[in-house]
């Protein structure tokens, strides 16, 4: 007689528990991992000539400390970095950091140097798959160079971010800088230099980038 009652109360739990999952009651899943963002830029996301905790990835940091207090920022920008030595080094940071989300700032100083768009374009493409397939989202993040650069260049060069969002489905921002380098008062957002955001810019380069990365640390 106990074996059985055993047995009848083993049939009444599978019993509810094939009833709760035909109405639609899940068991609670596992809390989900917290984010880890990981940025790969250069000197825009490097803090040159900056105080420390001034450049707008620091200032990611304290938002995030707010409102999703678990996530981490790892800060990978490498002042003059080019989108081939961003490529040259991502996959010791995709393994060392585990990353859930890729901020990849590069190709500034491809244009500074007057690189060929076509290895900017099959540089930044690389990257963004690598970290795709090391299970991260991805966030590019746009530039633009002067119009003294040349009609021709200027616009290959843009074009080569919404490309390669395109081709791998990333996320962009097609324009770090706006608000700050096009606009009629732009040397005063700049450092002497003209070329370095001043400090002041950086709030709104956050503000540039935070309504296309809050989606993705999100995401499941």
């Amino acid at each position: 007689m106990k074996l059985k009652a055993i047995d009848r109360r083993r049939w009444l739990l599978a019993a509810a528990a094939a009833t709760a999952c035909g109405n639609g009651i899940a068991a609670p899943a596992k809390s989900a991992r917290p984010p880890v963002v990981l940025v790969v830029g250069d000197s825009l996301s490097a803090e040159y000539g900056l105080a420390r905790g001034q450049g707008w990835v620091a200032l990611l940091q304290q938002r995030l400390a707010k409102s999703m207090p678990d996530a981490r920022v790892i800060n990978a920008s490498v002042s003059g970095d080019t989108t081939a030595g961003g490529r040259a080094r991502l996959a010791n940071l995709l393994r060392q950091h585990q990353p859930t989300v890729v901020v990849i700032e590069l190709g500034g100083n491809d244009a500074l140097r007057g690189l060929p768009v076509a290895g900017t374009r099959d540089n930044l493409l690389a990257m963004t798959r690598a970290a795709q397939a090391a299970g991260a989202r991805v966030l590019l993040l746009g530039m633009q160079v002067p119009p003294n650069y040349g009609g021709a260049y200027g616009r290959d060069f843009s074009a080569v971010f919404p490309e390669v969002a395109r081709q791998s489905k990333a996320a962009l921002l097609p324009f770090l800088l706006t608000g700050i380098a096009d606009v009629p008062d732009a040397a005063a957002w700049f450092q002497p230099d003209r070329i370095h955001p001043a400090a002041r810019a950086h709030p709104r380069m956050l503000e540039n980038v935070w309504p296309h990365l809050e989606p993705l640390l999100k995401q499941p």
